[in-house]
């Protein structure tokens, strides 16, 4: 039987991308998502920004990890 899930929305992502720049826990932050934290990892493990000319701004931004996750669910 396939497993079924939903994606985080934009919306998920933005609460998200605040609750990373507070350090709320992850256990927390799936909590107040709605969420498994497995799922909350695994989302801020693959669409976090990394930069190697400008370091300092690699983090989790919310609409840069939407368009992350739309290429590659696209591609």
């Amino acid at each position: 039987m396939p497993r079924c899930y939903s994606q985080l929305t934009l919306t998920d992502r933005r609460r998200l991308h605040r609750l990373v720049a507070a350090k709320v826990p992850v256990n927390e932050m799936a909590r107040q998502l709605g969420h498994h934290r497995s799922t909350i990892y695994r989302e801020i493990k693959r669409n976090t920004f990394h930069d190697r000319e400008l370091p300092d701004y690699d983090g989790y931004y919310s609409t840069v990890a939407d368009d992350i996750a739309r290429n590659v669910d696209g591609a």
